[in-house]
């Protein structure tokens, strides 16, 4: 059996109105572009949202809206993708890493308080695989300091907490539509805000900085630039794709997640002496399911599963600080972060496309017992 860790689902209804994007001619921010923004916002019940050419842009954008400078420092997660950090480093601002909690790899409250100081401007807080961080004490903490706080949902799309969408808490969500993720435009993301000056920075940042778009110019050609901007823009094509992905996200692909959650659970319910993994949670989107292997090497397990046909991976291998780029210039160390360094160590990341079937899950985990009990 072949089961990949993701296979998006591609119909020929994207496939048609690509096509009819590519024939009309207006390939940037067309129709489909504000029509996915528009139901993107329903969705999320956000106020407003802004397409982007990916999630890591949209970070980028949302740290440009709050003028972070050199000398200020964001508070980080130390277990996430580089990109997270990254885009504090590209605005010339210091990333300052925090451990995570050992069971869902998201940050908490508490550690992120240890580290604020005179200079910290704000707070990146990542939503785990989907699982929600604890957004209330977050936000506490946050406020208390006068920090902003700004969440990458690239994980999250259809996450919730306490009855309101990831994403809606800090200044603004971004998520991402890699072909990885719970829904796919190839790349491209989503950034989105309740906070009218936010959104419009994001807007005019994301074009170059240019003050008037070009259907709303009174002579072509004719625009200002008033502040740094970059080319961060989604194609219209992609828009149309992502549409029709999103719609089917909300009629039954985020369904699908948590029923095979539920399925994966009780398959490994038999397994709590060598596998550790969280019960099942109604607001987490499930953008993988992540399991902690106790005893055996985890490594090894990872490629009997993959030499069996199982597409599994890690989220993520190495925490960020401890990467060469990362380590060098803070001098950061091992055993500094060691629940990042636990899940980074134990982790592994199962299939959870919304094509896979309840045969393949059985499969998936008849092939990791096998290994830790065989």
């Amino acid at each position: 059996m072949n089961i990949p860790f993701n296979k998006p689902d591609i119909r020929q209804e994207e496939i048609e109105s690509v096509v009819e994007v590519l024939k009309s001619g207006w390939l940037i921010q067309g129709k489909y572009s504000a029509q996915f923004e528009e139901e993107f916002c329903k969705f999320a019940a956000c106020r407003h949202a802004a397409l982007v050419s990916t999630c890591t842009a949209g970070l980028h954008l949302s740290l440009m809206a709050m003028d972070v400078r050199a000398g200020d420092e964001i508070i980080v997660p130390a277990q996430t993708h580089a990109a997270t950090a990254h885009v504090v480093e590209l605005m010339g601002a210091t990333p300052v890493f925090v451990d995570v909690d050992k069971h869902t790899a998201n940050t908490t409250a508490d550690r992120i308080s240890a580290a604020i100081t005179k200079k910290t401007r704000g707070v990146m807080v990542v939503h785990m695989s989907g699982i929600a961080c604890e957004m209330d004490d977050i936000m506490s903490v946050a406020e208390s300091k006068r920090l902003f706080v700004i969440e990458d949902c690239a994980h999250a799309l259809g996450t919730f907490y306490k009855g309101k969408h990831a994403g809606n808490f800090g200044v603004s969500g971004c998520f991402s539509f890699y072909p990885t993720k719970h829904i796919t435009t190839g790349e491209g993301g989503m950034a989105i805000t309740n906070d009218e000056k936010v959104f419009s920075a994001i807007k005019i940042t994301r074009a170059f900085g240019i003050d008037t778009p070009p259907e709303l110019r009174a002579k072509p050609g004719v625009y200002d630039v008033r502040k740094l901007g970059n080319n961060y823009r989604l194609t219209d094509f992609q828009a149309a794709f992502g549409l029709h992905q999103l719609r089917r996200f909300q009629t039954g692909n985020l369904a699908h997640r948590k029923r095979i959650a539920r399925k994966y659970i009780g398959l490994l319910d038999a397994c709590r002496d060598e596998v550790a993994f969280n019960e099942f949670m109604e607001d987490c989107s499930y953008f993988f399911f992540p399991i902690y292997i106790k005893n055996k090497d985890r490594d090894q397990i990872m490629l009997f599963l993959k030499e069996k046909g199982v597409g599994v991976t890690v989220h993520y291998a190495t925490p960020v600080p401890l990467m060469s780029y990362y380590r060098n210039k803070y001098n950061l160390k091992e055993g500094m972060f060691p629940n990042a360094e636990y899940v980074a160590r134990k982790q592994i990341s199962l299939p959870m496309q919304p094509t896979l079937q309840d045969n393949e899950i059985e499969y998936i985990v008849a092939m990791l017992k096998e290994k830790i009990y065989g």
